[in-house]
């Protein structure tokens, strides 16, 4: 009895010392105490709606639209509900399981030279079955469906951040195509002038027809770009209609300015990435729900023991079914030990070791990820504010050579292709300009998904 008694303490301490202990820092790399690339206040806690920082009524509009309608979203969240359930399902082995069948039966028997005779019988059956979680190993793969609920969870956050942030990026580029289109019109418009001039001065013999055709085959080109960047206009308001939930009619909104680009940000510090940011904490809770199946696996080599009760009453009469004695149960509890399985269960114990030591990586790739695109955003914003302010002054330089073109090409200094080079070197660096004035914005909105930003 002693021996007994020691042995079952003992597996019982053995079977709940299994787990690993894991920690959020365990990422196969040191981590710094700041972030490396461009400029932020780590001092500061990162804003609580990422949106509000780009102080623009449409967008935060526009953000919270989709965050209501999007069906990607509703699909998301859906999956959180099956996860839930599905951890509910997987926890109910720990409870008795109780079972109960009613019927009727009909009889009728012939005798010869007696005739026949009819009689019916009722019976009501039950049975329950219970499997003593002594091991935990049931509590286990219950608490592996629970962290598989909570990654889910985390992952239908982490996609309500995702959305934000395309809405807001298809939000830029639409304003910045409606403002290149505006920019070609412009250009246009200066290019009409310009073959107009040219076609009187060929009218009038001082220029060769050659002139001419250059002049138009330019204007030809940029009515030309002009229709493709429309198009792009309304490829853009029909995917941002579409995250809307709404029918992708492909009408663009009546806005027709980039918000200004909020200050530096507060990145806070690179440990507290690993806390915040969806995608690393849901890889965090799966490599916990693969510790949790590992260890109930080999939680299966451990005795079990099982308690089952069937019953039920048998009678003609219905009225006597709820009489206790005419009813007849028995008892059983067992005590089952796996001796030799074909190697089932070594199999499972090695399978879900190789799964935990994969979600163990993964782990470890996506922390090392999400720090790669915060230093990576942090260092992008840096190099485009110093293109941004180069290109700046490269509209103005081409802005003020083209009037000095136009003026030296009506006194015959310059000939025609430098004035046209003129014109598409100005629409060139505006057109520069804004793409990459939009693409600071959308780069921000990388940096504050890329940090976990809340919306």
């Amino acid at each position: 009895m002693r021996f007994i008694i020691r042995l079952t303490l003992f597996l019982f301490l053995t079977g709940c010392n299994m787990l690993p202990q894991r920690d959020l820092q365990e990422v196969g790399a040191d981590l710094p105490n700041q972030w490396r690339g461009g400029q932020q206040t780590a001092s500061q806690p990162l804003p609580d709606k990422w949106v509000e920082t780009f102080d623009d009524a449409q967008l935060q509009e526009l953000v919270a639209t989709a965050l209501v309608n999007n069906y990607e979203l509703k699909a998301a969240a859906a999956r959180v509900d099956a996860a839930i359930a599905q951890a509910r399902i997987d926890g109910s082995g720990r409870w008795p399981q109780i079972f109960m069948s009613t019927d009727r039966e009909q009889a009728q028997i012939r005798e010869a030279g007696f005739g026949s005779s009819d009689f019916g019988v009722f019976e009501v059956l039950f049975g329950i079955s219970w499997e003593v979680d002594v091991w935990g190993r049931i509590r286990d793969i219950q608490q592996a469906a629970i962290s598989e609920a909570d990654a889910t969870n985390t992952d239908y956050y982490g996609a309500r951040l995702s959305l934000a942030a395309r809405v807001a990026q298809i939000y830029f580029e639409l304003i910045e195509a409606k403002l290149q289109a505006a920019v070609v019109e412009e250009s246009i418009k200066d290019r009409t002038i310009i073959a107009s001039l040219v076609r009187g001065r060929f009218q009038r013999g001082l220029v060769r027809g050659l002139d001419l055709r250059l002049a138009l085959t330019d204007l030809a080109n940029a009515e030309a770009e002009l229709e493709e960047t429309r198009n792009r206009i309304q490829a853009t308001a029909r995917r941002l209609e579409t995250l809307l939930g709404h029918y992708p009619q492909g009408n663009a909104l009546q806005v027709t300015t980039l918000p200004p680009l909020p200050g530096v940000i507060a990145a806070g510090l690179p440990a507290e990435l690993l806390e915040r940011r969806p995608d690393v904490v849901a890889a965090f809770s799966r490599l916990q729900a693969a510790d949790f199946y590992m260890t109930s696996s080999k939680k299966l080599r451990l005795p079990r023991i099982t308690l089952t009760a069937a019953g039920g009453t048998r009678t003609a009469d219905l009225t006597e079914l709820a009489d206790p004695r005419s009813a007849a149960w028995n008892v059983f509890a067992g005590l089952m030990q796996p001796l030799f399985t074909g190697g089932r269960i070594e199999g499972e114990i090695s399978r879900n070791q190789a799964h935990a030591e994969e979600a163990l990586n993964l782990y470890k790739n996506t922390a090392l990820n999400a720090f790669r695109e915060v230093e990576q955003a942090l260092a992008a914003e840096e190099w485009l504010r110093g293109q941004e302010i180069s290109l700046r002054k490269a509209v103005e330089q081409t802005e003020a050579s083209q009037e000095l073109a136009v003026y030296s090409y009506r006194n015959g200094l310059i000939q025609i292709l430098t004035l046209l080079d003129s014109y598409r070197s100005t629409l060139v660096a505006q057109s520069a300009h804004l793409s990459i004035t939009r693409q600071l914005l959308s780069n921000r909105v990388n940096l504050y998904l890329a940090l976990g930003g809340n919306v």
